[in-house]
């Protein structure tokens, strides 16, 4: 899944965008997509993983997302934990660490602070070289 999730970054990438990209899947099942968009809409809010989970709570009709994984290239910042912990997602996986913004691992912990009523655990680190240099490229 976070082979997909570079592909998003690749075309946030094609579009000008920090790259950026997102795949929610159920096990195996691909359930929505996202990319960086904030550039090409002018919205802070649509980070890759934003996008994506509104585009799988419309898949399946509901702002709960859980059974689901979040696989995104980069380490989320602090809207994009919250709404991850608001919608429930099971698990997150991402590729780069995140020292400036990240508050899955880096900077803080959001998506597991146990004074929060959902917990979503997150894995950091997959294909992190790969999601590096993608970020690389596109901050030039």
């Amino acid at each position: 899944m976070m082979r997909l999730a570079i592909g998003q970054a690749k075309r946030a990438k094609e579009n000008g965008e920090v790259a950026v990209g997102a795949v929610i899947a159920r096990g195996g099942e691909v359930v929505a997509v996202g990319n960086n968009q904030v550039e090409t809409f002018k919205d802070p809010t649509l980070h890759a993983e934003i996008v994506a989970i509104r585009a799988a709570a419309a898949a399946v009709s509901n702002f709960r997302l859980n059974g689901l994984t979040l696989y995104v290239t980069l380490e989320p910042c602090p809207m994009c934990a919250g709404a991850i912990l608001l919608s429930r997602l099971d698990k997150l996986v991402f590729g780069a660490y995140d020292s400036r913004a990240g508050c899955a691992g880096s900077i803080y912990r959001v998506t597991e602070d146990p004074v929060f009523t959902h917990f979503t655990p997150a894995y950091g680190g997959v294909l992190q070289k790969e999601c590096e240099q993608l970020l690389r490229e596109s901050w030039r």
